[in-house]
């Protein structure tokens, strides 16, 4: 069972990680038809002449998957996921069909807000990994998070 963690909890250091999730053709296909209708995310033969040499995901994909296992994953900050704004959002390699990708979120920076006592800001890396331990995504983001309520 995970437990809610507040502010207070977190300190720069701490790793959370997630389950997994095997991607497939279909799937790129079927979110880059509704989302990013570039051949390369959708045409097995078009996509193998263009940059990536292959059927590639969406970054935009890539960034759902990890939203997904984000929140089901093991952090799991009191108040949920909300996010702030991003530092950094980088993609340095494809998600290929057949990559199964789990996720590393690392605490880096924790600050109480001075003007809103009840809740602050943790910068976390949540980096996506593919079965060989290759990222496939970086994203440091800025999350608001609550602190543990007087008494608590």
């Amino acid at each position: 069972m995970t437990t809610d963690l507040y502010l207070d909890d977190l300190a720069p250091g701490q790793v959370y990680g997630s389950g997994e999730v095997t991607v497939t053709a279909e799937a790129i296909k079927r979110f880059a038809d509704a989302f990013d209708p570039q051949p390369f995310h959708l045409d097995e033969a078009r996509a193998a002449t263009s940059f990536f040499g292959g059927l590639a995901a969406s970054g935009w994909h890539t960034a759902a998957l990890t939203m997904r296992l984000l929140v089901e994953g093991a952090f799991r900050p009191a108040g949920g996921i909300i996010g702030a704004g991003m530092d950094e959002l980088r993609w340095p390699r494809p998600l290929r069909p057949g990559d199964t990708i789990r996720l590393e979120s690392e605490v880096l920076e924790v600050r109480p807000s001075r003007s809103r006592p009840a809740q602050g800001l943790a910068k976390v890396r949540t980096t996506t990994l593919n079965q060989h331990g290759e990222a496939v995504q970086v994203l440091v983001a800025n999350l608001v998070v609550v602190r543990r309520p007087a008494g608590a």
